[in-house]
């Protein structure tokens, strides 16, 4: 990146929680897990906290579809994600408004102003824009126009209007790894392996990152960087592992400590898919896993491999606790 990345002052912090926010298509997932990754690279003590809107998409720009990512880092040893955001990303008025309540006074803002339309802010119950009104008097409010800026940057790329408003997350990636003094080289070379069948979005999303680096350095709205240094950890070696996976990882240790075989009864829903994607890469241990049709038949085949002698486990979200319940309650009773 520029050469002048150390001009402006630069405050060092303990702790920082940082969650993006936007439309289940604007790939706020992404968008922080690379911020993670980056962060695990320089050092810093670590924990996530991915929202997932429901797989059955909402329309866009209402509350329903808002999907999050929390990430809290820091100097030391923490153990959650983080409670209240230092910063919010809120890529339009759903994700401002559903947000705001957990942000405590003082936070910054940073938020899309191409998506605060007239139609966008009625989907949500504004009648007025929130960023006119006062009503954010309290934080620390950095309106940017990241669509347009996005799109302005691509133009000489020759990239579709429509592909370059896609690579929005990739500006507010390298605003905020410009902010928060997070090294990028990773980023640019997962981005080259995820299209590396399209050196044209390649090459837009390189593109988009550079200039959202290059506008928080530029830009009188941000005339500070911020440094949070290595967590003391003791020597060894580290992986970046999600709750799920952790899950599954116990999950094959307790069937082979067991000795006996593991059957996964599952039916797709996020997040608890990732359950059943990570034990299916176990089948050498002993390890079966069954894709059902719904949640009712995953658990009674969990329940029905547990009466066979096997170790029987269901996994679902929320939603499907419901359609288990009666099976659950049918495996208490029979034990």
């Amino acid at each position: 990146m520029s050469a002048s990345a150390g001009a402006k002052r630069v405050e060092q912090l303990d702790r920082v929680v940082i969650r993006f926010a936007g439309d289940s298509g604007d790939g706020m997932q992404l968008t922080g897990d690379r911020f993670t990754s980056e962060t695990a690279q320089l050092g810093n003590d670590i924990s996530t906290l991915p929202n997932f809107p429901a797989e059955i998409r909402a329309p866009a720009g209402t509350l329903p579809g808002v999907s999050s990512f929390q990430v809290h880092f820091a100097d030391y040893d923490i153990l959650t994600p983080g409670d209240s955001p230092n910063v919010l990303v809120a890529m339009n008025p759903a994700a401002l408004k559903a947000n705001l309540a957990d942000l405590p006074a003082g936070a910054d803002i940073i938020v899309n102003t191409d998506e605060f339309t007239r139609r966008n802010l009625a989907k949500v119950g504004y009648a007025v824009s929130p960023l006119e009104d006062g009503s954010l008097s309290e934080y620390a409010v950095h309106p940017v126009a990241l669509t347009s800026m996005t799109v302005g940057a691509l133009a000489e790329l020759g990239v579709a209007k429509k592909d370059a408003e896609r690579a929005k997350n990739m500006f507010a990636l390298g605003l905020l790894s410009w902010m928060y003094s997070r090294p990028f080289e990773s980023t640019l070379r997962f981005l080259e392996a995820k299209f590396a069948k399209r050196p044209d979005l390649v090459a837009a999303n390189k593109a988009a990152f550079q200039a959202g680096w290059n506008f928080g350095e530029t830009t009188e709205d941000f005339a500070v960087r911020y440094e949070v240094k290595p967590a003391r950890m003791k020597p060894g070696t580290y992986r970046n592992i999600t709750g799920n996976q952790a899950l599954a990882l116990g999950l094959v240790a307790a069937c082979v400590k067991s000795k006996l075989p593991l059957f996964l009864g599952a039916y797709p829903i996020t997040p608890a898919s990732d359950i059943l994607h990570e034990l299916s890469k176990h089948k050498k241990f002993g390890i079966t896993t069954m894709q059902a049709e719904d949640e009712i038949a995953a658990i009674g085949a969990a329940l029905g491999a547990s009466y066979g002698g096997a170790l029987g486990v269901t996994t679902t979200s929320g939603p499907g606790v419901a359609l288990k319940g009666e099976t659950i309650s049918l495996a208490i009773a029979l034990e």
